[in-house]
């Protein structure tokens, strides 16, 4: 396990497994930088947010990605507001270990599903450690040219045709599940449009991609891709309007 990694599931149990706002001495820099919504920049706007979390709230992990000094957590959190939110949250590591800053995007857990399959389940072992690189490369390529450049005639290049495991909510598996679900959106007013993609964190077989675009509405994606075969063999999401204002200077981004 990498260092980076080791460190932020030891600060997450104690943040948000143990509830102790003691652990941000521990575990965060003095000039933590925060852009989550949820929260004000700063360790004490963290220590706080902690010492409010009630005893009906807690964690539950799906899986773990590292990239340097970045770290991935998606799973699910339960008591962070009335209904369980699913979430992917960004972690960066400085050179002294300690937690530096923090992205997340959060939406609600939808119970049914188009295909059957909850958003956060599915593979979770992180396998093909040696083909890092080409992954990368693979889902970079793709989202210049399919989600920012919008060229769908390319999908098959990227995307598996025999297996596509879809875990957005409103999309059924494989190509034509994703087809219908843009098209379904498009009637709504609501087009899939990416302007930048700011971070691809990848680790083996997963890539994750942030970005913002629009959705009817200004919005942040994160896309969880896992490739096999140099193809895109399954998707998790999360789609998240952007806030009017934040409790910080930093923006989303």
């Amino acid at each position: 396990m990498s260092d980076s990694k080791s460190t932020v599931l030891e600060a997450a149990t104690e943040l948000f497994g143990d509830k102790d706002p003691s652990a941000v001495d521990r575990w965060v820099a003095a000039d933590y930088k925060q852009h989550s919504a949820l929260a004000a920049d700063g360790p004490e706007a963290l220590r706080q947010l902690v010492r409010g979390l009630g005893d009906g709230f807690r964690y539950e992990g799906a899986r773990v990605i590292a990239d340097g000094d970045l770290v991935v957590l998606h799973g699910t959190y339960y008591g962070f507001g009335p209904d369980p939110l699913v979430a992917f949250d960004v972690f960066r590591v400085d050179a002294d270990g300690k937690v530096a800053e923090h992205w997340d995007a959060l939406t609600p857990r939808v119970k049914d599903t188009a295909s059957g399959r909850s958003q956060t389940d599915g593979a979770t072992e992180i396998t093909d450690a040696d083909k890092t690189e080409a992954n990368r490369a693979l889902v970079t390529e793709f989202a210049q040219k399919v989600l920012v450049g919008a060229d769908y005639s390319v999908l098959t290049d990227y995307i598996s045709t025999e297996t596509y495991h879809q875990h957005n909510p409103e999309a059924a598996d494989g190509l034509d599940g994703f087809g219908a679900a843009v098209a379904r959106w498009a009637e709504q007013g609501k087009n899939l449009i990416y302007k930048k993609v700011h971070k691809v964190i990848a680790e083996g077989d997963f890539v994750l991609t942030q970005s913002e675009g629009e959705f009817g509405v200004p919005v942040a994606y994160y896309d969880l891709f896992r490739v096999a075969d140099g193809k895109i063999v399954e998707h998790w999401d999360a789609i998240v309007p952007v806030p009017a204002e934040l409790p910080h200077a930093n923006g989303l981004f």
